[in-house]
C-alpha cells in the first residue's frame, strides 16, 4: 500500500469510528472514490484495532473501575453499584451483537462484491439513520446520564447496535440515537455509545482475525503497523473532542454531513 493510502484509510477510520456518521460505509467509499484498491482484510484488522486501543485508553479509569465494581457485585451478589450497574448493562447490551452479528455478516460481505449495490446502500442508510438521530436529538429529554441506563434500555440499544453492520448506519450513530431516545443527554449518550464499542470491535476483531487466518494471505506488517498507529492518534482526538463539545454544538453538523454524503454518493451513483 502506498503511504498516503494507508494515512488516509487511518484518518478515515479514525475519525469515523467514534463519530456517528458510519467508519465502514467511509471505508468502503474512500477507496472507489479516490481511484485505490479495495483494503485487505488485514488493514482493516489493523485500523480497528487502533481505534479499540484509542478507547481504551481515554476510558481506562472507567473500565478499571467497572471491572472491579463486576467481580465485586458477583461475590457480594449486589447489583445496585452504579459502576457495577454500568458495567452489567454495557455486557448486556452485547448480546444482541452476539446473536444478530453474524448473520448480518453475510449481508456486508455481499455488498463489498457490488460497488454500485454499497454505494446505494451506504447513500440510503447514511440519509435514513441521519434523519433519524437527528429526530432523537431534538425529541429526546436529555436529562439522564449514562448510569441510569436499566435492562430494557441496554437492550434496546443493543439490538439497534447489531444493525449497524450494514454499511453507512454507522455504530455510533445508532447506538447515541438510541440513547437519546430514551432520553440520555448528548454526552452520556456518546460514553455509553463509546463504553459499548470496546466489547463490540473486540469481538468483530476477532472474527476478521480468524477470517484473515484461514484465508492465509500474505501480510504487509510495516503498513499494518503505522495504519494501526496513525488510527489510534486519530481516534483519541476524535473522542476527546468530540466529548468536549458535542453539548453545545449538538448532533445537526452530523446529520447535515450525512444528508450531504448520502445526495452526492446518489449523483455519481446515478
Amino acid at each position: 500500500m502506498e503511504t498516503i493510502q494507508i494515512v488516509l484509510l487511518a484518518l478515515v477510520q479514525g475519525i469515523t469510528e467514534f463519530l456517528p456518521i458510519s467508519s465502514s460505509g467511509h471505508l468502503i467509499l474512500t477507496p472507489l472514490l479516490f481511484g485505490y484498491e479495495l483494503q485487505s482484510l488485514a488493514f482493516d484488522v489493523a485500523l480497528h484495532l487502533g481505534t479499540l486501543a484509542a478507547v481504551m485508553l481515554y476510558f481506562r479509569r472507567e473500565i478499571a473501575t467497572m471491572t472491579i465494581a463486576v467481580l465485586q457485585s458477583l461475590r457480594t451478589r449486589r447489583f445496585d453499584a452504579p459502576d457495577a450497574r454500568l458495567g452489567w448493562m454495557i455486557i448486556l447490551a452485547t448480546l444482541p451483537v452476539i446473536l444478530l452479528g453474524l448473520p448480518l455478516k453475510s449481508v456486508l460481505e455481499v455488498l463489498r462484491d457490488d460497488p454500485t449495490l454499497v454505494a446505494l446502500v451506504v447513500a440510503a442508510t447514511s440519509i435514513g439513520f441521519g434523519l433519524l438521530l437527528w429526530w432523537a436529538d431534538i425529541s429526546g429529554k436529555r436529562a439522564r446520564d449514562e448510569y441510569s441506563v436499566g435492562w430494557r434500555a441496554a437492550l434496546f440499544v443493543g439490538v439497534m447496535q447489531a444493525i449497524a453492520i450494514i454499511p453507512g448506519t454507522s455504530r455510533s450513530g445508532i447506538t447515541i440515537t438510541a440513547a437519546l431516545m430514551l432520553g440520555l443527554t448528548r454526552k452520556a449518550a456518546s460514553r455509553f455509545s463509546f463504553l459499548l464499542a470496546i466489547p463490540t470491535i473486540i469481538m468483530a476483531g476477532g472474527l476478521e482475525t480468524l477470517d484473515l487466518v484461514q484465508a492465509g494471505e500474505p501480510v504487509d506488517w510495516m503498513s499494518l503497523l503505522l495504519g494501526a498507529v496513525l488510527s489510534f492518534v486519530f481516534a483519541y482526538l476524535t473522542i476527546h473532542y468530540f466529548l468536549k463539545f458535542i453539548e453545545r454544538i449538538s448532533m445537526l453538523p452530523f446529520v447535515i454531513y450525512r444528508i450531504l454524503l448520502g445526495a452526492v454518493i446518489l449523483m455519481l451513483v446515478w
